[in-house]
């Protein structure tokens, strides 16, 4: 009776640690998808503040014609990348360095820096890079708890038996990255970082 006993509470304890770790597993992936939601709305905000910027651009500087065709296309390629971490990661950097340039193109023409619409474009630009990088710490973060849990053990005795696996980081390469700066005076000047 006692060996019976014994075996009863060594399964009850199993299946309470199971249910345990799957619910952190659960709350953890929660997290992580939230966190990828997150960059997915700042990337789409992004990509949506692209097309004005660049037809106002358009309308001081008709010359750049291959730049604006090749923000058009890796832009078109950064929003068909889809929810893969590493690919959307390479989209956007690639969509980085084009609109950098674009920025760079309005110190050229004093008008155009001095237009309200460019000015507050750019500082939207500037806003929504700040939020993307809050997010993507966000998510990097959450990605870490998982994948650290995940690979752990005992976890990692049941977590692929549960469909739980790592998840990739997202990262957009710094040297690339838009982060334009608007001035006190409000003139806009583009940094990278």
């Amino acid at each position: 009776m006692n060996f019976l006993f014994i075996l009863f509470l060594v399964a009850g304890a199993a299946a309470l640690g199971g249910t345990a770790i799957y619910n952190i597993l659960v709350r953890r992936q929660q997290l992580t998808d939230n966190g990828w939601a997150d960059i997915d709305v700042q990337l789409k905000r992004r990509a949506d503040l692209i097309p004005p910027l660049v037809n106002t651009v358009k309308g001081y500087a008709t010359h750049e014609r291959q730049l604006f065709e090749d923000i058009t296309e890796r832009r078109n390629a950064a929003m068909a990348a889809g929810d893969d971490p590493a690919a959307r990661g390479a989209a956007e950097s690639a969509l980085s360095a084009p609109v950098t340039k674009l920025i760079a193109v309005a110190e050229a023409y004093p008008d155009l820096k001095a237009n309200e619409n460019f000015l507050e474009l750019q500082r939207q630009l500037a806003e929504t890079e700040d939020k993307i990088e809050m997010a993507r710490r966000f998510y990097n973060g959450a990605v870490r708890e998982i994948n650290t849990f995940v690979a752990s053990f005992p976890v990692n005795l049941f977590s692929s038996a549960f469909g739980f696996s790592q998840r990739s980081y997202f990262e957009i390469e710094k040297s690339d990255r838009v982060v334009p700066e608007v001035n006190a005076d409000d003139t806009a000047r583009e940094t990278t970082q």
